[in-house]
């Protein structure tokens, strides 16, 4: 209970540093002190300090099961392991504003921290810009989903985390998840600070690329976890499904490699700075409709958190406040320092990476259209649908050939003015690439000519990194491992798509099911009783054509509180392939459905997305910048 008041006094004392935070901030910008006053980053400090109480203080309401709380009460029990008493911190609604809340405070400082060679006025604007945001978010927290409700009678009992948000991947990927989130809000801030002093230059480009960095490390692996989690807990057995809260960090996460790439210009030559100012606001007011769109509730997901509209509309008011002050702000004060300075010469690194970032703008629409459309209709036609992965597939898959030989060719050429070097060894690689794909793909698909091109496509960009990677003597490693990165996971998905296999049926204790010279046996089944769940567990012994024998053994988990059964896959890894079988009781029989899978290339799109982490981890410590050639 007293870690209740502490963690409510200590939200409120935020709010009002924040004020005064502004206060002092916009006194100090009139002033002409050449550092900024010593007391702002005092306060911001103090603020930070503030929140990191109220979120340890709710911490500690869930570990003492302190069911005062209602949102302990409404999301915790005291049967549940204290590993997922700690994760259920953030696993909701409220909890999970707090820890927003908590990193918006964190960036912030740590920004003061690291900018002091930057202008004094360009880094308060970028704290007022920041204060804005977090002043929002206290009022959002204060208002209409405070984590520290009292409860009156104390219940005895709490109802429980749900079932699914129980698991170790889940319990760290919202906090990573929202490090990338979160950190696309001080370059949204810097932006705005930036454009209104004039200041978008390549100087500003070297400063800010590191940001970027941060958001885009941290994003990219918070994606993989959250995409780790629904392949193996949700049963489904693939690795995307195209979900709207997936696309909702998606497209985030598109804009910045686009923002990426646009800085990687602009620290060279003044240049893409219009670019560079829109993703940059694009990029966070699309993690703030990602904040909205899960929050509303008008999103049909098994990611969303809540249902309460009111939530929506507050967010939805504060986003609109935000993207018109933004606009504004671009419009007003944003000027191309030189007029011919977006001229690229047609065949130069410049105009490549402009040509791929358009190409990422239209993944972004398809992904954005695909996520809204069903919203719109169930607005305007009470319809509802869902859009599912055939019409990304349809419209993202035909672009993705030119885009993955742009992305082969132009890190080859160099920046302002090229000639294509190496024709013959680029050419004969593109053979090769098509060579080697038609002799794989012929025999397993019967859409030959697509999967030839787009695998082959994806085999260039693949061999052309490889290469580069090893002649090049590691110049530019950091690039080139993220593309080699990608050109992997793009080539594993593929190879995943044509290779899976599926076998569902219903099958009861002591039978087998028999197909393609493969046999499926189901042996037993085992009970368990765990601290909160009762677990039934089948052995199979799966026979391939080989007359090889795995064991595999999925599970039924029947919880406690709430009540609420759910299955849990057994995945056999190796590296060429996953072995998937999970399992559901058929009601009013003996029978048992399961649903066996063989996903081929399954750890490397993991370990793909890992390199293209590493890729932009050794850029963001790399002291010394590419080679301008």
């Amino acid at each position: 209970m007293l870690a209740n008041q502490i963690g409510y006094y200590s939200l409120i004392l935020g709010l009002l540093l924040s004020v005064l935070l502004c206060g002092v901030s916009i006194k100090d910008l009139n002033s002409n002190n050449k550092q900024i006053n010593p007391n702002v980053l005092s306060l911001s400090f103090l603020q930070l300090v503030f929140v990191i109480v109220s979120f340890l203080s709710l911490i500690l309401s869930f570990i003492n099961s302190d069911f005062s709380n209602e949102t302990v009460f409404n999301n915790s029990h005291t049967t549940k392991p204290l590993f997922y008493k700690i994760s259920g911190t953030w696993g909701n609604h409220e909890g999970s504003l707090l820890l927003w809340l908590l990193v918006l405070t964190l960036f912030i400082f740590l920004f003061l921290i690291k900018s002091k060679e930057q202008p004094k006025k360009y880094r308060i604007l970028t704290l007022l810009f920041q204060q804005i945001i977090i002043i929002g978010f206290f009022l959002f927290v204060l208002m209409t989903s405070n984590p520290f409700n009292y409860l009156f009678p104390i219940p005895n009992e709490g109802l429980g985390l749900n079932p699914i948000l129980q698991d170790p991947a889940l319990a760290i990927h919202p906090p990573i998840l929202y490090l990338g989130y979160v950190g696309t809000s001080i370059i949204f801030s810097s932006s705005l600070a930036a454009v209104t002093q004039n200041y978008i230059s390549k100087e500003w480009g070297q400063h800010i690329k590191k940001w970027v960095l941060i958001s885009w490390i941290f994003l990219t692996i918070g994606i993989m976890l959250g995409s780790i989690w629904a392949y193996y807990e949700l049963g489904w057995g693939g690795f995307w499904f195209w979900d709207p809260v997936e696309n909702v960090s998606l497209m985030p996460w598109l804009t910045l490699t686009a923002l990426l790439h646009c800085i990687l210009v602009l620290e060279r030559k003044a240049t893409l700075t219009s670019w560079v100012v829109i993703l940059s606001i694009t990029t966070f007011t699309l993690s703030m409709c990602g904040t909205f769109l899960v929050r509303s509730g008008i999103l049909n997901s098994v990611h969303t958190f809540a249902n309460d509209p009111t939530r929506g509309i507050f967010i939805l008011i504060f986003l609109f406040i935000l993207i018109t002050l933004s606009l504004g702000i671009f419009f007003f004060f944003h000027k191309e320092n030189n007029k011919d300075s977006n001229n690229f010469f047609w065949l130069s690194r410049e105009t490549s990476i402009l040509i791929n970032n358009w190409f990422m703008m239209y993944f972004l629409s398809v992904v954005l259209i695909g996520t809204v459309y069903p919203i719109f209709l169930d607005v305007i036609s009470s319809e509802k649908i869902s859009v599912g992965p055939p019409f990304y597939q349809k419209l993202i898959a035909p672009f993705l050939i030119p885009f993955l030989l742009f992305m082969s060719v132009g890190p080859r050429l160099k920046w302002i003015k090229s000639k294509i070097e190496n024709k013959k060894s680029l050419i004969i690689t593109f053979i090769i690439s098509v060579m080697l794909t038609f002799f794989i793909v012929k025999n397993l698909t019967t859409d030959l000519l697509f999967y030839t091109i787009l695998i082959s496509a994806a085999f260039f960009l693949f061999f052309t990194t490889l290469k580069e990677l090893f002649i090049k003597k590691f110049n530019n490693i950091s690039q080139t491992v993220a593309h080699f990165g990608f050109s992997l996971l793009i080539l594993s998905i593929l190879f995943n798509n044509i290779l899976s296999s599926e076998i569902i049926t219903n099958i009861k204790i002591g039978e087998k099911y028999s197909y393609k010279k493969s046999e499926i046996f189901f042996k037993k089944i085992e009970e368990r009783k765990e601290s909160n769940f009762n677990s039934i567990i089948a052995y199979f012994e799966i026979k391939d054509e080989k007359g090889k024998i795995i064991e595999l053994n999925p599970e039924i988990r029947i919880y406690d509180q709430p009540v609420i059964i759910t299955s849990e896959a057994d995945i056999k890894t190796t590296l060429l392939e996953d072995k998937f079988l999970v399992m559901n009781l058929v009601k009013g029989n003996e029978y048992f459905n399961i649903r066996y899978q063989v996903k081929p290339f399954m750890i490397w799109i993991w370990i793909s997305i890992l390199l293209l982490s590493l890729g932009g981890s050794m850029s963001l410590f790399q002291k010394r910048y590419e080679k301008k050639v």
